[in-house]
């Protein structure tokens, strides 16, 4: 896998840079758009059968000074040279076993709830739901039951919703955005992680059942997401421009605590406030208010 994922990732970033980007003279017809390989490998100062080999899978673990050599010949971004590195030095495989389901600390569980009006999401390594408190149950997924984050097979997926869950779809404005954004982040996960069976299980997933996945994956972008603007048009309380900030945590590695904060003084902060009055009200399960919409869509196991 790492070697094919290599090969489309080099082949897609040579194919942005124009030979005119990097003072060489184009010579000749060019059936595609960008660098040729010779071109490359002249540049990072390797030869063409090395380079060619290496984007085809045929040479593993590649030196550090040719991977900085490529990455700086492709004028590849801090995100993108270090997914250069996961592909192009591989750690050593390991069968694709199936790992125990991660476990959420009392702690981190504490720590959520003490919160209070901030929606907070504890999230694992392939962007399941591991808990949350209630303002980030209701503010993500006030259609499935508070307690599915508590069953390893019924977990939320932060990122299968948003390609396959239509109510958590309708609450992204910026959706296209928004699914660039998670495909790109997927995908350093993805290479820092290549023996992971579900990970491979999840994209497989996605690629068969969204089109949409399936054609931004295809362009192999990359880049970390933890912190930014995220723009929400919520059922109960209407639209939140919401900031958000994602908290890795030292003590369990691939978990990550996601929050989400509003404007002081802003229309926002007054929708969210709206909001947490159904955390604090209801006690259990889904806000009492949600009228029904039908069966839930199939959550899915991360």
């Amino acid at each position: 896998m790492a070697g094919t994922e290599l090969g489309e990732f080099l082949r897609g970033r040579r194919g942005r840079v124009s030979p005119e980007d990097v003072g060489l003279t184009s010579y000749g017809t060019r059936r595609v758009p960008g660098l040729r390989r010779e071109e490359l490998a002249q540049l990072a100062g390797i030869s063409v059968t090395y380079y060619t080999r290496l984007e085809q899978g045929q040479s593993r673990h590649a030196s550090e000074a040719i991977v900085e050599a490529l990455a700086r010949a492709l004028g590849l971004d801090d995100d993108e040279r270090a997914h250069l590195h996961d592909l192009a030095r591989p750690a050593p495989a390991k069968p694709r076993r199936r790992p125990r389901p991660a476990v959420v600390r009392d702690g981190t569980r504490r720590l959520i709830t003490a919160l209070g009006d901030v929606p907070a999401v504890v999230l694992g390594v392939r962007n399941e739901v591991l808990a949350w408190n209630r303002p980030g149950h209701l503010l993500l997924a006030g259609h499935l039951d508070f307690g599915t984050p508590d069953r390893p097979g019924e977990r939320p997926n932060l990122t299968r919703m948003l390609f396959l869950d239509p109510h958590h779809r309708d609450l992204h404005v910026r959706w296209q955005e928004e699914a660039a954004r998670a495909v790109a982040s997927l995908r350093l996960v993805a290479g820092r992680h290549a023996d992971d069976r579900e990970l491979a299980e999840l994209i497989g997933e996605l690629t068969m059942r969204s089109p949409e996945f399936a054609a931004l994956w295809a362009k192999h972008p990359v880049a970390t997401c933890v912190s930014g603007t995220k723009h929400f048009r919520h059922p109960e309380v209407g639209e939140l421009v919401l900031g958000f900030e994602a908290l890795l945590l030292a003590d369990d590695p691939g978990q990550r605590i996601l929050m989400y904060t509003a404007e002081p003084g802003s229309p926002s902060e007054a929708a969210l406030r709206l909001l947490t009055v159904g955390a604090a009200v209801t006690p259990a399960g889904p806000p009492a208010s949600v009228p029904p919409r039908g069966p839930a869509p199939r959550s899915g196991r991360a």
